[in-house]
């Protein structure tokens, strides 16, 4: 290893050797601008008393414009970078130059008498001469490295001939160690087929691809579309599976921006990028001003949500951070994750159960957390529907004993997470989540802390998800199972959803009910189609995809509000409140809260389902759950048959509520 002082000292000699090579070229390129011109306007021959004042004048334009070079600092330029912006800074000051050169010849030196086209001619070929100079040394700087660089060039198409696309381009050219050698463009639009775009040909749409990929060898489709919707990347992944071409995914230029080089953050086209989710905007001051040196707890730390919330809110230089979820190993991730990603951040992993309120009361007390994000719940619908009265415990009075303790310990904000699930439910899932819902509207009544919930819908990747199933599925041959052919969810992505619930906190005032804009429902078996085509395998040929029906407590579509909530705006265009009536006093909510106790401690199903009904009036419970309450019912009467009838049905007989369980074509009947 060579001194520091040495290394220094070399480095400073190979500049100072740059800069004499570029000082001497622009001068040659100043003296023949010059001579040129006075060779031109004569026809190379030169009068006598014109040639005594060439001298002067090519020493003073060659004075006065390798000053004006030095002063506009275009002698620190490299060369090898020589962009369009550095041409016309060239044209600039080279005009500067000859103009300020003009009056030294005429004032200073007295000719007077050069004709005026010798002036203009010295000004065009002084542009001339310096832009090409900095071009060919360019040119040949870039040859030079292409042959340093060993290895084969990757044959690759750019689809995308906008902005991102021909930036994408330009960054290729100027990188080598990227290996790309760039074909041609492909692009969707018709007005940009068989443009010449920086020298390279757009084709035509994808539909052409497969020919272009098997005329010209092409080994690599770089996507360079960051505004493309859901439909539009999965068509683009079709065609390059169809051409089978690798494709891969450039990011956007804010990404670029904020992280590193373009080679290490190519990466696979993912369902992300088949869903059109683009990135939110955020009003980051807002919400900064808010945590800022706040202690901050998150119930739930462990699982999806909350994890992500957690990133999320260490970004904005908490005081501290508790996370307190009763999964250990979760929970220790995350701490491990935060510890590694902000070495400063004040993080507390805290295990406990939301159902144990001295757990809670301790963990507060010792902490003092002023803001509270409530993500801890069970979600899983098929499963809540087998465990009803855990759903009950964890979702209605689990969120009741944190908030309890929230208002016990000065919390100040409280932001529960829920569903769209809540909204007209048919799971206990769903339910369970409703009444929290109204609980968190109830409470923000009569305490200071200020109670907000948000609502959004199912999560990309999240534990448990479609998702990861589907991928499993895929990995393992297929078939691939959709319980219906017509059933469509909303999706947000972890980091999207998690973004939003700040944003909605940042903007609460206490009593709120936000609900986040996720865009159009998905299909399911539409994002079955996109993971497969994305494993590089074609849909109902390589992978099968089977049906499997409803699963209990399952809906075919989700909704995000009553009609009787009534839609508001907020400040953030993806974030909507909805105003909805009031329907819970204090003291009735203290009463239902005892006699869901009751029921979980009778274990009784036919009083927790009335009881819900008795809530949520457009509750409708599915079958299963149905038949375990009429097993365990008072009394039972009869048989009805009907058509066609729904999936589970309810009747009312004397005022009074009633079940009805389906058994083929008939359903049996028990009022209460």
């Amino acid at each position: 290893m060579f001194p520091k002082s040495l290394l220094s000292k070399s480095y400073s000699a190979k500049l100072i050797r740059h800069r004499i090579v570029k000082y001497l070229l622009d001068w040659i390129a100043f003296a023949l601008a010059g001579l040129f011109a006075f060779e031109i306007r004569f026809d190379a021959t030169i009068p006598a008393n014109y040639l005594h004042a060439m001298a002067p004048a090519l020493c003073a334009w060659i004075v006065v414009k390798s000053i004006a070079f030095i002063a506009s600092k275009l002698d620190r330029g490299d060369w090898q970078y020589t962009s369009i912006h550095d041409v016309a800074r060239i044209v600039i000051v080279n005009t500067a130059g000859s103009f300020f050169g003009g009056i030294v010849i005429c004032i200073l030196l007295g000719l007077w008498g050069i004709p005026r086209s010798v002036y203009i001619l010295d000004w065009l070929f002084s542009c001339l001469f310096t832009t090409g100079s900095r071009e060919a040394a360019r040119m040949i700087l870039a040859s030079y490295r292409s042959k340093l660089i060993k290895g084969t060039r990757t044959r690759t198409i750019i689809y995308g001939a906008g902005a991102a696309g021909l930036a994408l381009l330009w960054e290729l050219r100027q990188n080598d160690s990227l290996m790309c050698e760039v074909v041609g463009i492909i692009d969707d639009d018709p007005s940009k087929a068989h443009l010449i775009l920086q020298g390279k040909r757009v084709f035509g749409a994808g539909n052409v691809l497969d020919k272009v990929v098997k005329k010209y060898n092409v080994q690599r489709v770089l996507i360079a579309i960051p505004s493309a919707t859901g439909s539009q990347m999965a068509r683009i992944l079709r065609c390059a599976l169809d051409a089978g071409v690798e494709y891969k995914m450039v990011p956007s230029l804010g990404d670029l921006i904020q992280g590193a080089e373009l080679g290490k953050q190519l990466r696979n086209v993912s369902v992300e990028d088949l869903l059109g989710r683009k990135p939110v905007q955020l009003d980051l001051d807002g919400i900064r001003e808010r945590i800022q040196g706040q202690v901050v707890m998150v119930t739930g730390a462990g699982g999806s949500i909350g994890s992500e919330i957690c990133r999320q809110i260490a970004r904005f230089n908490p005081g501290a951070l508790i996370g307190f979820d009763e999964a250990e190993t979760p929970l220790f991730q995350i701490e491990e994750e935060l510890k590694h990603s902000y070495p400063d951040l004040v993080f507390h992993a805290e295990i406990g159960s939301i159902t144990r309120p001295d757990t809670l009361r301790h963990v507060m007390s010792n902490h003092h957390p002023r803001i509270l994000y409530h993500a801890a719940a069970y979600k899983h619908v098929p499963m809540m529907e087998k465990h009803i009265f855990a759903a009950v415990e964890t979702n209605i009075l689990g969120t009741w004993q944190v908030a309890q303790a929230a208002i016990h310990h000065g919390v100040e904000v409280f932001v529960m997470i829920s569903t769209d699930k809540a909204v007209r439910p048919t799971s206990m899932m769903g339910a369970t989540k409703r009444v929290a819902e109204m609980m968190i509207r109830t409470l923000q009544q009569s305490n200071m802390t200020n109670f907000v919930a948000v609502r959004f819908g199912n999560v990309l990747g999240s534990n448990g998800s479609v998702v990861p199933i589907f991928k499993a599925q895929i990995a393992a041959g297929g078939p691939v199972t959709v319980t219906h052919p017509d059933m469509s969810r909303y999706f947000m992505t972890i980091p999207e959803a998690s973004q939003l619930v700040l944003q909605a906190f940042s903007i609460g005032k206490g009593g709120e009910l936000f609900v986040l804009d996720m865009g159009k429902p998905v299909k399911i078996v539409d994002l079955a189609k996109d993971l497969i085509l994305l494993s590089g395998l074609q849909p109902d040929r390589d992978i099968k995809i089977e049906f499997s029906g409803l699963r209990p407590g399952e809906k075919l579509f989700e909704e995000l509000n009553l009609q009787d909530e009534r839609l508001q705006p907020t400040s953030h265009n993806k974030i909507r409140q909805y105003i909805c009536p009031m329907k819970l006093s204090s003291i009735e909510l203290k009463v239902y809260l005892k006699q869901f106790q009751n029921i979980i401690d009778c274990r009784d199903v036919t009083r927790l389902v009335l009881l819900l009904k008795e809530l949520i009036p457009e509750y409708n419970p599915g079958t299963q759950l149905l038949k375990a309450a009429l097993t365990s019912g008072p009394c039972h009467f009869g048989s009805v048959e009907v058509g066609s009838p729904d999936e589970s049905t309810e009747y009312y007989v004397s005022g009074k509520f009633a079940l009805a369980a389906q058994t083929n074509r008939h359903f049996t009947v028990a009022a209460f």
